[in-house]
């Protein structure tokens, strides 16, 4: 059984349990490492992780799934992870997806260009259990503090609609007053 560090639960961001909620999705072509990821977030609460071996369909999982965070392996037969982030970040979503990408490619070459194609973080196998659970908690956190500045930018937007047309209609009754 994997322990939840103990930094998790006091960690900066908050209560664990408010992640639990939070969809991952996992693309890696080896089933070894999707198991251990799985088991990994499962012991610390995560409830929402789909998982995709096959990479071709990555791209459509994440349309559909709509994950808070990605974890993805960079090398895999059919498509591989810089293909798959490239098609994600061109797609043009204004929503922020942070992406973990997964690799034993150790190359600043690899690095670059994964961070280069919209990666937000990037570990290596074999990686450190608490290092990979720190670091999805604090991109979903990130993730979480996104989601609410969008509400609350359209809140203020939808609001500002409304005055605005409240000030156009005191403008118009005045100016017929006026008449």
């Amino acid at each position: 059984m994997i322990a939840s560090p103990p930094t998790m639960k006091n960690a900066w961001h908050g209560d664990m349990r408010a992640f639990g909620r939070m969809k991952i999705l996992i693309v890696d072509d080896e089933p070894l490492n999707v198991a251990l990821l799985e088991d990994m977030l499962s012991e610390v609460g995560y409830k929402q992780v789909r998982s995709v071996t096959d990479s071709r369909l990555a791209v459509a999982t994440c349309s559909t799934f709509a994950p808070d965070l990605l974890l993805l392996d960079l090398m895999m037969p059919h498509v591989d992870g810089l293909s798959i982030l490239h098609s994600l970040r061109s797609a043009g979503e204004e929503v922020f997806l942070p992406v973990i990408v997964l690799t034993a490619d150790a190359s600043e070459e690899t690095k670059r260009a994964a961070l280069g194609a919209g990666a937000t973080d990037f570990l290596l196998k074999p990686f450190d259990h608490t290092e990979v659970l720190l670091r999805i908690a604090n991109l979903l956190e990130m993730r979480r503090l996104h989601i609410q500045l969008d509400t609350q930018r359209a809140a203020l937007e939808d609001a500002l609609r409304e005055r605005s047309l409240e000030l156009r209609e005191a403008h118009v009754n005045l100016e017929n007053a006026r008449v």
